[in-house]
């Protein structure tokens, strides 16, 4: 019998979830792990795809360029699979345009932005690349999103399908100081959460602030608009930003705002305010604090839920980190198409990521992303699947 429905928030009959597994056709299998060729870079060097299942029906792709997660397959309320994050049908298309919209990718070593491309750490100042104007957004031109990482580990353990990927990160790497290392487990539970776990030390101090920048349409990739989608974000305040997305520091609340997701409504009702942090971002694009405790070793908490009204999937965020960037699309303007065959345009996806808040290094009264050698960074994010 399939597991699928394990949802936290709704419970079906039995009779309900047999039938859902008749509807799908997916005969119960045992969780998976899957290693193939992905072609190969303009350099020559060659892409790995590792596939991770578990006895539902649900699939997650991961390459080792980005540490992308490059497909997520989960079934509908009628037992029908689609795949659910955004992304390049081939390698050749993440080399040559994943650099802009990052999909799927890991965000390092800083994810979000860095006014002005400096900082100061303990009396020096670092420059690092600029890739946004005169600012780093997401650890600069060549940051992990565009390294090749390296399959550390593979396997089924007794909490499902597992990958782990690794990249070391040399001192002076888009301006950061210090050689860091990183690890990032990718993990398929027989509960249908895909989790990602950050382990990452240095040898001398620098700043880290990992992230993931999926783009999730959850009536599928390809479907178009995600207006209609129903999301709840578990937060009070956001942070206001300059008309360069970087915070002024001030944390505002979301009362009043199209920012308050604190009760359920569609991502339309807000996303055509003329709300001037709104119409600097040109849509949803602002980090969000959340509620609840963030330290190193906590356990995650549910931040954000979206509900699809058309396939009734639903996937809740989970994290232990600060914040949450929480972004529209809007600047996916027809260029690019997926696996479906289908363009993506401005407003076809949602994209949560769970993070420390923008421009850390520079705003003191932030929590800090300063990591020093003994230290290890150990932050994760969880994403949950079912349906209603």
């Amino acid at each position: 019998m399939s597991r699928f429905l394990k949802s936290r928030s709704w419970l079906l009959s039995a009779s309900a979830l047999v039938a859902s597994v008749a509807l799908s056709g997916v005969a119960a299998a045992h969780p998976t792990v899957h290693e193939k060729d992905w072609g190969h870079l303009s350099n020559g060097h060659h892409v790995k795809a590792i596939t991770l299942t578990n006895d539902d029906g649900v699939k997650v792709t991961v390459l080792t360029y980005g540490a992308i997660i490059h497909e997520v397959v989960v079934p509908d309320r009628n037992g029908t699979p689609g795949n659910v994050a955004l992304g390049f049908p081939d390698i050749a298309g993440y080399e040559k345009n994943n650099a802009d919209p990052h999909f799927g990718a890991v965000l390092g070593r800083v994810a979000n932005r860095i006014t002005n491309g400096s900082f100061i750490l303990e009396g020096k100042t670092y420059h690092t690349a600029a890739n946004e104007g005169p600012n780093t957004l997401h650890g600069g031109p060549d940051s992990f999103d565009r390294k090749l990482w390296t399959v550390e580990s593979k396997g089924v353990d007794a909490q499902g399908a597992y990958v782990e990927l690794k990249l070391v990160s040399p001192d002076g790497d888009q301006g950061f100081p210090g050689e860091l290392t990183t690890h990032v487990t990718y993990r398929l539970t027989d509960q249908d959460t895909l989790s990602l776990n950050f382990r990452a030390t240095t040898d001398a101090p620098t700043v880290v602030n990992l992230s993931t920048h999926n783009y999730w349409n959850l009536n599928g990739e390809g479907s178009g608009s995600v207006d209609s989608e129903v999301v709840q974000i578990f937060a009070d305040h956001f942070l206001k930003t300059d008309e360069h997305s970087i915070p002024t520091g001030e944390l505002a609340s979301v009362a009043g705002t199209p920012f308050d997701f604190r009760q359920p409504r569609t991502v339309a009702e807000g996303l055509r305010s003329h709300d001037q942090q709104m119409l600097l971002a040109t849509g949803y694009d602002k980090c969000l604090v959340l509620n609840g405790s963030s330290k190193p070793g906590d356990a995650e908490r549910v931040v954000a839920r979206v509900t699809d009204p058309h396939s009734g999937r639903v996937m809740e965020v989970s994290t232990n980190m600060p914040g949450m960037q929480f972004y529209s699309a809007n600047h996916i303007y027809g260029s690019y198409y997926g696996p479906s065959g289908r363009t993506y345009r401005q407003g076809d996806a949602l994209a949560f990521e769970p993070e420390f808040f923008p421009n850390s290094p520079n705003t003191p009264s932030f929590p800090s992303i300063e990591l020093k050698p003994g230290q290890t960074y150990d932050y994760g994010m969880s994403f949950h699947f079912s349906h209603q």
